[in-house]
């Protein structure tokens, strides 16, 4: 008998949710790198080499070992990479994690993100028994705050001066959900 993983493969009706891997550096820059992507992340400059592409990989690598992780997205019609999405930052004694996630531009609006989601929310709270789930966005991210709401996320309030970026500090609004909330 196989041993329960923490951050299996999943799948959707449309999407494969996979651990990145060293395969994904040319994705994980291409995504990264572009600017309408990262309009929100406040934690991270945008990628200008290939090196920040493999040193996320490197971080997100063994995610079993680690406690956290990062899956790709690849559509199962065409084996397209299309965006990622994870869990960090594990509480394990209070059982509770962020959940993060990022998608290319041209794919935003189809319900990807969404569907990659509810299967990840699954995951979390039965492969890592999760009890909560915590995300942040930037103010003014209206596409996320709304993805998050229609997930059944609950806006908690402002998250004051949560990231440091660029010389300025930046308000996040701070989202939970909860297993017993979870539908």
């Amino acid at each position: 008998m196989s041993e329960q993983r923490l951050f299996p493969e999943l799948e959707t009706r449309r999407l494969k949710l996979r651990n990145v891997n060293r395969e994904d550096i040319d994705f994980i820059f291409k995504l990264f790198s572009d600017e309408k992507v990262c309009e929100f992340l406040y934690d991270e400059e945008i990628y200008t080499k290939k090196e920040e592409a493999i040193e996320f990989i490197e971080w997100n690598s063994e995610p079993e070992k680690r406690g956290y992780n990062r899956w790709v997205l690849v559509k199962k019609d065409s084996n397209e990479q299309i965006g990622t999405c994870g869990y960090d930052l594990w509480d394990k004694t209070n059982n509770i994690a962020e959940i993060g996630y990022d998608l290319l531009y041209e794919f935003w609006g189809q319900g990807y993100m969404k569907e990659a989601l509810i299967s990840a929310i699954e995951s979390g709270f039965s492969n890592m028994k999760l009890n909560r789930i915590n995300a942040y966005v930037a103010l003014n991210n209206k596409n996320s705050i709304k993805l998050l709401k229609n997930l059944g996320f609950i806006n908690e309030g402002i998250y004051r001066n949560k990231h440091f970026f660029r010389g300025n500090y930046y308000d996040h609004y701070s989202f939970s959900l909860l297993k017993r909330d979870w539908k």
